[in-house]
């Protein structure tokens, strides 16, 4: 049972990986890409267009069969319950929908040492969690050589959470999983109950307070998409936070919005310089006219919001020192 889990620039990856598999190939292969919600199958007809098994996109309730390829579709988790594939509606994880961990850990629950997890090029650490899921089922994680992975920070994660068993560049991929497929899977250890409860949010499973205390701390963090409070996934590597209603997040993907945050000082200073200059206009046109206390009563409020003005652009200021001093990526 084959799980890949690619981003940013992984579709030439997936494009050589599939045109090398052969047709005698027994394994079942699943892929999940961070694709958008609306838009055109660009990713689907391009694997279909040079592999040799059949590809198709993922149908909920639909038997799994060796030998093919099944794409994640839009806006679902691709999800592997026993022998049947399952479309979840659960919370987005790491802001996307589909994500590769939903699709790892329940290849990892479903399968255990059966499953092969690839990593692929990609941003930050999706696919990080659901690998060391795998392996602790007893399964095998592949990593894409970040050397030679167009966006190196998926791979990279994966390393740096996970004891991964292969990296290969992309030339060897396909020989690395007909080596793996062709050899005896080991035991597989029992699956905890964190791994059954997060694999049922990603199928649409109401998570709550109550469940969410069993498996998590709460913290000082509130969610991006709902801003209900954060709480902190116990014993998770990487660490990772969940919301009451069930979206997830790696850390790595929280501290990636504060470049939100920035652009919102941005704006909020550029809204408040033009009320500076608009409010200064109305009093100088106050003046002009002969009223007086109307002129004050702008001229007073001119100043307040040009203290306003100046925090904003210390602000920005401070935080365009903090991007300055932060380490680059490898």
């Amino acid at each position: 049972m084959i799980v890949i889990g690619g981003s940013a620039g992984s579709g030439p990856v997936l494009k050589r990986l599939v045109a090398q598999i052969p047709t005698d190939f027994a394994g079942s292969i699943f892929i999940s890409t961070h694709v958008p919600a609306a838009g055109p199958p660009i990713i689907s007809g391009m694997i279909a267009a040079h592999s040799a098994l059949p590809v198709s996109e993922a149908a909920d309730g639909q038997p799994v069969e060796p030998g093919r390829i099944y794409l994640a579709p839009p806006d679902r988790h691709l999800l592997l319950l026993g022998d049947t594939i399952r479309l979840g509606l659960g919370p987005r994880e790491n802001m996307t929908r589909p994500a590769i961990d939903p699709l790892f850990r329940s290849a990892a629950l479903a399968y255990g040492a059966r499953v092969v997890a690839v990593v692929l090029s990609g941003m930050l650490n999706d696919g990080a969690s659901g690998a060391a899921a795998v392996k602790a089922r007893g399964g095998t994680v592949v990593v894409q050589h970040p050397v030679d992975a167009e966006v190196d920070q998926m791979p990279l994660a994966t390393l740096e959470t996970t004891e991964v068993d292969y990296v290969s560049p992309a030339a060897e991929l396909a020989r690395t999983l007909e080596q793996i497929a062709a050899s005896p899977a080991g035991e597989a250890p029992p699956a905890d109950d964190l791994l059954r409860l997060e694999v049922e949010i990603a199928l649409g499973a109401r998570l709550g307070s109550r469940h969410l205390l069993d498996l998590a701390e709460p913290s000082a963090l509130s969610c991006p998409e709902c801003r209900g409070v954060l709480s902190e996934v116990r014993a998770s590597h990487p660490l990772r936070y969940r919301c009451q209603i069930g979206h997830g997040f790696t850390a790595e993907v929280l501290a990636a919005r504060i470049d939100e945050v920035e652009e919102a000082v941005r704006v909020a200073m550029r809204i408040m310089e033009e009320r500076v200059t608009l409010v200064e206009r109305m009093a100088r046109d106050a003046r002009e006219t002969g009223r007086l206390t109307v002129a004050e009563l702008y001229e007073t409020r001119a100043e307040e919001y040009r203290r306003y003005a100046g925090t904003l652009r210390q602000a920005a200021l401070s935080s365009l020192r903090m991007g300055a001093s932060r380490p680059q990526d490898i």
